[in-house]
């Protein structure tokens, strides 16, 4: 049945789902990648659509901004939509040295300053992490592209706008990007049981100068695109 945010039918979703936080992300893959496409939600313009990549059933939607976003649409298309898989695909701030702007950042974990996890009254603090499978796969499909590419922990944050300093003691132990969902995805996946992975393009650099345009964070990622493409056809 259809939720509060999302007008989809049982059956119009794929058992596997792109997810970039922006909207016309999500209308740019469908419209480039994808053949026999529908449009299966529109409600807030959070857009969502079905079609086929390579023969495989495949949907995209948006995210929105943040952990609370993504933690609804996720969580309903992981409960509600029987969806086994999504790929976030989106942008991120490069933190540690070696990572430069257009690189590609596979989420092997997601360290947080958020209070998500607070939900599931754990006895000590959990560790967010993405489904192996998936993470071989895109680096199997990054390697493929000869992509530049790196694997490790992103931070996912509540705070867009932060003191400086709290990036450098991130960078310090390691993390090699920062964004703001992947954190509450992989719980969701955790939790349900089922499969997430994030793959970043790093849009701007946090501790040094560098930074892409919107309108090309929103329509030139193609080589993240395209990786995350590769790992849903052979997920």
């Amino acid at each position: 049945m259809p939720t509060p945010h999302n007008a989809a039918q049982p059956g119009d979703i794929a058992s596997t789902v792109l997810m970039p936080g922006d909207p016309l992300r999500a209308q740019y893959v469908a419209e480039h990648y994808l053949e026999d496409v529908t449009c299966f939600n529109e409600v807030r313009n959070m857009l969502g659509f079905t079609g086929t990549y390579q023969g495989k059933r495949l949907s995209v939607m948006g995210s929105g901004m943040g952990m609370p976003s993504i933690a609804i649409y996720s969580y309903e298309l992981y409960n509600f939509y029987d969806v086994d898989t999504i790929i976030r695909i989106g942008s991120a701030g490069g933190l540690a040295p070696t990572v430069n702007l257009r690189d590609i950042v596979i989420g092997q974990a997601a360290c947080t300053d958020s209070g998500f996890a607070h939900q599931y009254k754990l006895p000590g603090t959990i560790a967010p992490i993405a489904d192996f499978g998936l993470l071989r796969l895109a680096v199997e499909a990054a390697e493929e592209r000869g992509a530049t590419y790196h694997v490790g922990n992103l931070l996912s944050t509540d705070v867009f706008y932060s003191d400086p300093s709290d990036a450098e003691k991130w960078a310090e132990m390691g993390v090699m990007a920062a964004e703001m969902e992947a954190a509450a995805l992989y719980l969701n996946a955790m939790k349900a049981r089922k499969r997430a992975l994030g793959i970043m393009t790093i849009s701007d650099l946090v501790l040094r100068a560098g930074s892409l345009p919107a309108m090309e964070r929103q329509s030139s990622f193609t080589e993240m695109m395209e990786i995350a493409l590769a790992v849903a056809a052979r997920a």
